[in-house]
């Protein structure tokens, strides 16, 4: 099957799971009232790697839908993006990196994605004008990498992508071009199977570095068809790197943590951050470690690895900037730095706060810190 067929067969419907996963007809029609609200898509292939009868399965976990989605609180912006947002569809927090929403689709749409709110619902803050972003790149000098996201932005048709391409590597203070995309995950022969991506990603990466950021959360997920995909861009001297989300019942454990991150520094998809999970809504209840415990899960994990295993950073994506979540310290504080930050006196400002031990997120403005 053609990755093109993958999508098409793609499951979408509560209907269409029923009969996999051995829901009754109210089952069913309850989850069909969460994808009213957000939708589904799952793969073929995704699929095949979930196990049916196990009802805690980690892969089933990100990809099917949970009746907890409903839960209310959360945000669907935690992050501010709505506020740094200079042009439709370009976000530019940090200084040095500007960030394009190119589509609001994804080969499959993982069930704690923090961008729910547009994911495979609403275009309105898409980018839809390559050349403006271009000038305004052009304009801003100290923009030094474009990371060019979504949705999943291996999903545009490789027109598209080359429009990108060939637009910004033209941009002569830009260091490299970064592609948002959980595709080797979910849909890798989008990459392997498709020879003109390839040429693409060889031809522009002589003018320009590139690097496709990915997503793996799960052992399971490193199969011979995602090891296939990520060689095939590694042959192509494309940048492989990977950012794993901390998820409850997923991988909130040192030794599953700690074999993914082994698993994909042996196959040159460096890990770089492990994120805590995003307070976002219909994501929180479900998904969400507090961070006293994702930091014994990530210390546990980081003491199984070599040194490019160990150089993984634990962070979250603040309003104010990514903050690392550096240790539990002796007086029971917890010490944070901010490895990027929006506005310059937070550059690596260290500060420490009391958490309790269901704390998961810190407040917008981290006030008293």
């Amino acid at each position: 099957m053609s990755w093109q067929n993958e999508l098409q067969n793609g499951i979408r419907t509560a209907e269409e799971l029923a009969p996999i996963l051995g829901w009754t007809a109210e089952e069913t029609a309850r989850h069909a009232e969460v994808l009213e609200r957000f939708p589904m898509l799952i793969t073929p292939y995704y699929l095949s790697l979930v196990d049916p009868k196990d009802p805690d399965d980690p892969i089933a976990r990100m990809c099917v839908p949970s009746l907890e989605e409903l839960a209310a609180g959360g945000s669907f912006d935690t992050s501010g993006e709505a506020d740094n947002t200079k042009l439709e569809g370009m976000q530019h927090k940090y200084s040095q990196t500007v960030l394009l929403l190119s589509t609001n689709q994804c080969a499959m749409y993982c069930r704690h994605c923090f961008r729910k709110r547009l994911v495979g619902l609403s275009e309105e803050e898409l980018n839809k004008r390559v050349d403006e972003v271009t000038a305004y790149v052009r304009e801003h000098e100290e923009i030094s990498n474009v990371l060019v996201s979504g949705g999943d932005a291996l999903l545009n048709p490789n027109h598209i992508l080359e429009r990108y391409l060939r637009e910004l590597s033209a941009v002569e203070h830009l260091d490299f071009i970064r592609f948002g995309s959980r595709t080797p995950v979910t849909l890798p022969e989008r990459i392997y199977g498709d020879g003109e991506l390839l040429d693409l990603f060889a031809e522009y990466g002589r003018k320009k570095a590139l690097c496709v950021v990915t997503q793996f959360n799960h052992p399971r997920e490193l199969t011979e068809e995602a090891r296939r995909a990520v060689r095939a861009l590694i042959e192509r001297g494309v940048l492989v790197r990977n950012q794993t989300v901390l998820l409850r019942g997923v991988n909130d454990s040192p030794e599953v943590l700690g074999d993914l991150l082994s698993g994909l520094t042996r196959w040159g998809a460096v890990p770089y951050y492990i994120f805590q999970c995003r307070p976002v809504t219909g994501v929180h209840s479900r998904f969400q470690v507090p961070l006293e415990e994702g930091i014994r899960i990530v210390d546990g994990a980081k003491c199984r690895q070599n040194g490019f295993g160990k150089a993984v950073r634990y962070a979250m994506s603040h309003p104010l900037g990514k903050i690392e979540i550096v240790c539990r310290l002796p007086g029971g504080q917890t010490l944070f730095k901010f490895h990027q930050s929006k506005y310059r006196e937070n550059d690596a400002r260290v500060f420490t706060a009391d958490l309790s031990p269901e704390d998961t997120w810190l407040d917008d403005d981290l006030r008293g810190m």
